[in-house]
């Protein structure tokens, strides 16, 4: 399984944060990530696709991934680069999408109330630790199980399901 560590710069958000906003509707007939991942929260943040570097964090406030059941929010996500989302909650649709693509995502208010825009975040996917590396506090999230561990190291339910059937 791939590292279960991340580490990225912090990018935080309020509450409500719905796909509309992640990924805007007049991109929706794209299916690249990458295409995706360009246009990401630009209508919030106009300048966070293009400053965002791969393994950077978001960090946001309670219903992240409200609002329609697109799989394309959190492909645009992983489509610039972000390594994971840390959230107070998830929209439950949202939070089965993201998993099924791949991106990990962790709920743990502690750690969102504890993080500003720019921090350094250390996140260990095995055991739910969130490390603020620039406060130097740790938080505690639910780890995830091992087979959903898999699911994302493997980059989603599709490529989990081709392995265990031996595709």
């Amino acid at each position: 399984m791939r590292g279960s560590l991340l580490e990225g710069k912090a990018w935080r958000y309020g509450r409500d944060v719905d796909t509309d906003v992640i990924i805007p509707a007049r991109y929706l007939t794209a299916t690249d990530e990458r295409e995706l991942g360009s246009h990401c929260l630009e209508d919030l943040d106009a300048a966070f696709a293009s400053k965002v570097e791969k393994g950077d964090i978001i960090v946001a406030e309670e219903n992240f991934g409200s609002g329609s059941s697109r799989e394309h929010a959190p492909l645009a996500i992983k489509g610039c680069g972000v390594s994971c989302v840390v959230a107070s909650s998830f929209a439950r649709i949202f939070y089965r999408n993201a998993i099924n693509v791949g991106l990990p995502i962790l709920e743990c208010p502690e750690a969102v109330q504890g993080t500003k825009t720019g921090d350094r975040l250390r996140v260990d996917l095995g055991s739910g630790t969130i490390e603020n590396l620039s406060t130097g506090k740790t938080y505690q999230a639910q780890p995830f199980p091992d087979f959903m561990r898999e699911i994302i190291a493997l980059g989603g339910l599709v490529d989990y399901v081709r392995r265990r059937l031996g595709a």
